[in-house]
């Protein structure tokens, strides 16, 4: 075992988490950029306290915090030391559908091997949310975290420090210092149906069902309906679904795969040819949307480079704002 004696703390007396916590994400942060590796040496506990100001139980109460962890060891006589050093990252996704695991293997394969992550879902339960964060705290180097519009997220993901927070797909409730990798539910979504307006003016109506038991963001509903004043089309939202009933003729816009089911079950009872009776355009690129009946028409934005991009931050720490483009990819459905 190899002595480290560099290594210090830096304690900001003035921030309101715990102290504690302090001392584990430096740790943590420390063993992320390589500064700590397997077999230093940390100070000890009365160095710490000597040179942070900080009581005994404080200190011992962090270096348990990462002995938990797995990070360090402890040895009689001789103190505590690195014992591993695979930084761990929280990925937190919303619910498990097809794309997530497009973005989720995205993101694995841009990291090396030596990191762990954690992935939770929240399924839009702000308590849930609430619980896994604040069990990371300290815990994790980096947070990935697909957030959703509830009043208690902004507060929440406050207890995270800036630097360490990366907001991806819905940049909602971000304050100006948080980095995001997201896509835009508005005015991009209206360009890529404008590219192909061509293509929409061959069905009667442009019908986007909106579902009671979706949590899609509510502007995708404000550029839809201008898109459709802009152009002179016919078409509304439907937000009732037991109302939804598949009629020759008209353009579906879905943004759930569960009502592109019984789109896809109408059209076969009702013997509807997609692409000439009746056309779907459905949101969220999967890998089998390529080869369901000859090709799903998507409109998505691309999870592989958003997965790419939350890697990237994830190992360079390095402040990022960026959008990830939307695009209607055109198959055999319309």
């Amino acid at each position: 075992m190899r002595t480290f004696s560099k290594f210090t703390f830096n304690i900001d007396h003035s921030l309101g988490n715990y102290k504690f916590l302090q001392l584990v994400d430096q740790v943590n942060e420390a063993v992320n950029h390589n500064e700590l590796t397997t077999g230093d040496i940390l100070p000890s506990v009365n160095q710490v306290c000597d040179d942070c100001k900080l009581s005994r139980d404080t200190v011992f109460k962090a270096y348990a915090e990462l002995k938990k962890q797995g990070i360090i060891e402890s040895i009689p006589n001789r103190g505590y030391f690195v014992a591993r050093t695979n930084p761990k990252v929280l990925l937190f996704l919303d619910t498990i559908k097809a794309y997530k695991e497009v973005l989720y293997a995205s993101f694995i394969e841009n990291l090396p091997k030596n990191f762990s992550v954690d992935v939770h879902f929240h399924h839009y339960n702000i308590d849930v949310f609430e619980q896994i964060i604040k069990s990371s705290l300290g815990k994790c180097s980096k947070f990935v975290i697909m957030n959703f519009d509830h009043p208690r997220v902004s507060r929440i993901i406050q207890q995270i420090q800036a630097d360490k927070l990366l907001l991806i797909d819905w940049d909602i409730h971000g304050k100006p210092e948080h980095s995001f990798v997201r896509q835009d539910f508005g005015q991009p979504v209206y360009d890529a149906l404008l590219k192909h307006l061509d293509i929409i003016r061959k069905y009667e109506r442009l019908i986007y069902l909106y579902p009671e038991f979706t949590y899609h963001p509510e502007i995708s509903k404000k550029y839809f309906r201008k898109f459709l004043g802009d152009y002179q089309l016919k078409g509304f939202i439907l937000d009732d679904y037991k109302q939804f009933n598949v009629k020759r003729g008209d353009l579906y816009l879905l943004v759930s795969d569960r009502t592109l089911a019984c789109f896809l079950d109408q059209c076969e009872e009702k013997r509807l040819q997609l692409g000439v009776d009746v056309g779907v355009i459905s949101y969220n690129e999967t890998p089998m949307k390529k080869y369901v009946k000859n090709g799903i028409t998507v409109l998505s934005t691309d999870f592989v480079m958003l997965g790419k991009m939350a890697a990237a931050f994830v190992l360079q720490g390095q402040p990022l704002k960026h959008t990830v483009p939307t695009n209607l990819i055109l198959r055999n459905s319309t």
